[in-house]
């Protein structure tokens, strides 16, 4: 049977007070068809549970391990959708976001993940279009045709010169994927480490060449934190030494680390 809405679940990710929040929500409760909607947070307060209450979304609460991996594979837990997207509490999602991922979902039946090219909101506005982002959207290009969605060389490839799959702009297919999803060895590279790890399954990565979602950087934004602590370059050299020769890790590293200076505000 084909995927359809009601084969998916938005889980809001939430940490402490965010301000874009309730703008996140919105967004997924906006969405041209209709999809369950959670939040998951390991940092209950008022202000969240009033948010919850007035958009008429569940809060689950993380009383476990703590942590991005952890937070994020609790959330996934709380699911029992084939479809679930971990929306980032200050990110924000195109009204067609979810109509278009679950028509590339029925494209197969063994996709592990699927992601969508994201754009960026900063102070100064929308930027479609940077350094990064060009960065990104070459690496992924071989992932649009149908040719390349099961080849592990591709993929393997793609992530072997640094992380170009936004992690709010990821689906995960329950079924393929297993159970935990997010491994817990890196803080901020998680997510790269994850993709990784898939990248040696048997499947489907899939990804679609629109801008589907906004990734918001703002000085408190977990990733400009990250980078300003040079966390994140320290964890991609080691996950590229596993794709590399360590000479060659710490080369291409060296160049993707001041792409992403343009994640810093």
């Amino acid at each position: 049977m084909p995927f359809s809405s009601k084969d998916h679940t938005f889980v809001v990710c939430a940490y402490k007070d965010n301000a874009h929040l309730e703008e996140c929500i919105l967004s997924l409760k906006n969405q041209t068809v209709p999809s369950t909607v959670y939040l998951s947070t390991s940092t209950p307060s008022p202000y969240i549970e009033d948010i919850c209450k007035r958009n008429d979304v569940p809060m689950f609460v993380n009383t476990g391990e703590k942590g991005p991996a952890a937070d994020w594979n609790f959330a996934f837990s709380q699911t029992n959708t084939p479809l679930v997207t971990l929306a980032h509490q200050d990110d924000y999602y195109e009204p067609n976001f979810l109509e278009t991922v679950i028509s590339y979902a029925n494209r197969r039946t063994d996709t592990l993940i699927l992601f969508s090219d994201y754009y960026e909101l900063k102070l100064g506005g929308v930027q479609k279009t940077n350094t990064l982002l060009k960065i990104k959207r070459i690496l992924n290009w071989p992932l649009r045709f149908r040719c390349f969605y099961r080849s592990r060389f591709v993929r393997r490839r793609s992530l072997s010169f640094g992380c170009a799959i936004c992690c709010p702009a990821v689906t995960l297919v329950r079924p393929n994927v297993g159970f935990p999803v997010f491994d817990q060895t890196y803080r901020n590279s998680c997510d790269y480490y994850t993709w990784v790890l898939l990248s040696k399954k048997r499947g489907s990565f899939i990804y679609i060449p629109k801008m589907l979602m906004a990734h918001r950087i703002y000085a408190e934004s977990a990733t400009t934190l990250n980078l300003q602590e040079n966390i994140r370059k320290k964890e991609d050299l080691e996950i590229l030494c596993t794709l590399w020769p360590r000479p060659v890790a710490k080369f291409i590293n060296h160049f993707y680390a001041k792409s992403e200076k343009s994640n810093q505000v």
